[in-house]
C-alpha cells in the first residue's frame, strides 16, 4: 500500500473513531465507507474496515448490517484471491456486496494506475506457487 494511500486510510479510520466517540455514528459510517473504498484491494485493510463496520453495526443493534458484515468478512478471502473487487463499493450492507461504484473524486487519485488485470496475475502465480509447494511437501 502507498504511503499516501496509507494516510488516507488512517485519515478515515480516525474520523471514524472520532465520530463513534462524538456519538456521531452516521459520520462514522461515512468514514468506513470511505475507509473501505480506499482498503479493498489489500485483504488486510478490506478486513479490518469491515470488522469495524460489524463492531459499529453491533453497537447500534443494526441486524439487516450485522448479518451483511459477517457475510462480508467470509467473502473478503475468496473474494480476494480470485481477484473480484469492486472497486468504489462502499461495503455496507445496504449496497451489493458485488457491485462496483463510483469512486470519490477526492479519492480517485488513490487508484490511479491500479489493474485488475495485474492483480489477478498475481493472485494466479501465488495459488500456483502455494498448489505446487502443497504438491511437493506432501509427496
Amino acid at each position: 500500500m502507498k504511503s499516501a494511500l496509507k494516510t488516507a486510510f488512517a485519515k478515515e479510520m480516525a474520523g471514524a473513531r472520532a465520530a463513534e466517540a462524538a456519538g456521531d455514528m452516521a459520520l462514522a459510517k461515512h468514514h468506513l465507507e470511505r475507509a473501505h473504498i480506499l482498503g479493498q484491494r489489500w485483504y488486510g485493510t478490506h478486513v479490518k474496515t469491515h470488522f469495524q463496520m460489524l463492531r459499529l453495526a453491533l453497537k447500534q443493534a443494526d441486524g439487516k448490517e450485522v448479518r451483511g458484515q459477517l457475510v462480508r468478512l467470509i467473502g473478503a478471502g475468496p473474494f480476494h484471491m480470485a481477484g473480484w473487487i469492486p472497486l468504489g463499493n462502499t461495503g455496507g450492507a445496504d449496497v451489493s456486496a458485488t457491485r462496483p461504484m463510483p469512486i470519490p473524486s477526492d479519492l480517485q487519485s488513490h487508484h490511479e494506475g491500479h489493474s485488475l488485470r495485474n492483480g489477478l496475475i498475481l493472485r494466479a502465480v501465488l495459488v500456483a506457487a502455494l498448489v505446487a509447494t502443497y504438491l511437493l511437501v506432501v509427496r
